[in-house]
């Protein structure tokens, strides 16, 4: 199956400073990763705040320049492309459809903007190809001429979609698309999304820290920790039986609802490993025999048998 989007050896690094006097200090936000999203299928990518999550997405639309390490989308190198045409391959659906929408332009004009910057499209042409994608994601005309703070927050996501997908991209970068909606509206949003990428043939790179929502609606899941992709496998196959040891830990934190049972202990400590000071060797057991001797066991011995690069 041919690749919508090829991520080979992506590494990017921040220069920070912890203050006015302090050293400047190298941050690795995202180390060496490398994958593939065929076309029409959806990568969910998975870890902890600041594992490099969103990093790589800004990598992946072009909106942030990689240290190290080549992006292909549709078998073009996005670097090399200018910002129009990265527009018309590939586009973004942000968490908070509130702050990603201009509160002081209509709906309809928001939505049209990537067309009138495109240049190339007539009034009519605009016109048509907004009131279509409105219509599409379940937003009458009448919501077209409000404002967004008019709109609920499912409301506004759906005018964000829209906006991504006026310009027909095969690729939609979604970066915790429903985490700032109800549990209700959440599902609805899915429903849109997962009904467009049939319909359109889109091809999603799912950003989500959510696991329940990723088992839904991903095809693979890529497990990131300390800006390393340490575990990727079918969706069922991971959720079913994880191999590394980040990743198991990672399922058994998800909260349950059946009472009694509390909050769940996984055994790595409540210190986070600090991305500024990455340990040599497998980061995530280094990590975790700096917060708790235990842990550091338990992970050790979970970890035999699995590959070297790990």
């Amino acid at each position: 199956m041919t690749a919508a989007i090829e991520v080979e050896n992506l590494r990017c690094e921040f220069r920070v400073r912890t203050g006015l006097m302090s050293a400047e200090k190298r941050v690795v936000a995202v180390d060496d990763v490398t994958f593939s999203v065929p076309a029409g299928s959806v990568l969910g990518v998975v870890g902890e705040s600041g594992c490099g999550k969103s990093t790589l997405a800004r990598m992946v639309l072009g909106l942030l320049k990689p240290t190290a390490g080549t992006v292909l989308v549709d078998g073009r190198r996005l670097f090399d492309l200018d910002r129009k045409a990265r527009a018309r391959l590939i586009q973004p659906v942000f968490q908070d459809p509130f702050a990603s929408l201009n509160p002081r332009r209509r709906i309809k004009d928001i939505v049209a903007l990537p067309l009138e910057a495109q240049g190339t499209f007539s009034r009519g042409e605009i016109e048509r190809r907004v009131a279509g994608i409105l219509e599409r994601v379940g937003l009458s005309a009448a919501m077209g001429e409000r404002m967004p703070a008019q709109l609920s927050g499912g409301q506004r996501q759906r005018a964000a979609i829209a906006r991504a997908l006026v310009l027909e991209p095969r690729i939609v970068i979604c970066d915790e698309p429903t985490s700032a909606l109800d549990v209700s509206v959440q599902a609805q949003i899915l429903n849109l999304l997962a009904d467009l990428r049939r319909d359109l043939g889109l091809t999603y790179l799912f950003i989500s820290h959510n696991l329940a929502v990723v088992e839904h609606v991903a095809s693979e899941v890529a497990v990131m920790y300390l800006g390393r992709i340490v575990e990727r496998n079918e969706t069922d196959a991971l959720f079913r039986s994880p191999r590394h040891p980040y990743t198991k830990a990672l399922l058994e934190s998800v909260l349950t609802p059946e009472p009694g049972k509390g909050v769940p202990d996984i055994g790595l400590g409540d210190a986070m490993p600090d991305p500024a000071n990455i340990p040599p060797g497998c980061r995530f057991i280094r990590a975790a025999a700096s917060r708790s001797n235990a842990a550091a066991m338990r992970h050790q011995r979970a970890w035999s048998g699995l590959p070297r690069e790990w």
